[in-house]
């Protein structure tokens, strides 16, 4: 009996926070967790830093270097040996994202695969949803593979 009354106390607390009826802040204090707020505070900071850092960086690396036609030489290489069929750069950007996934890390393989083609993406004028929709694939795929 004990179980389902925490299940359902779970159930509510999430239900109220994610419809923006409570905030995380009152529902701690519900709980009866306020005294532990700063402890969780840090504990998530500590938790998510690096990776924000990382993105944040990655951001404005790739983005400058594309800004300034870095990728430019390798985007028109890579289109002179495969030519410009989206079918072939599909299953191209599949592979590259199983192959960067290897490591089990979603960050690193949204971090490497999105900014190493998304210039040949815009280049053929593609979708970029295309793109997202095929990276998420195939890290989902590998995270079912053992």
């Amino acid at each position: 009996m004990l179980a389902i009354v925490g299940l359902l106390t779970i159930l509510i607390v999430m239900f109220l926070i994610m419809t923006k009826k409570c905030s995380t802040l009152i529902a701690c204090l519900v709980v009866g967790q306020g005294a532990e707020m700063g402890g969780y505070i840090t504990s998530g900071i500590k938790s998510v830093a690096a990776t924000g850092v990382m993105f944040i960086f990655a951001v404005a690396f790739f983005g400058i270097m594309g800004d300034v036609g870095a990728f430019e030489i390798v985007v028109n290489k890579i289109l002179q040996i495969i030519g410009k069929d989206p079918v072939k750069i599909c299953v191209g950007t599949l592979i590259i994202t199983m192959m960067t996934h290897l490591d089990g890390s979603g960050a690193t393989t949204f971090l490497i695969t999105i900014p190493v083609l998304l210039p040949i993406y815009d280049k053929l004028k593609m979708d970029r949803r295309v793109l997202a929709t095929i990276v998420a694939d195939g890290a989902g795929t590998m995270n079912i593979v053992p």
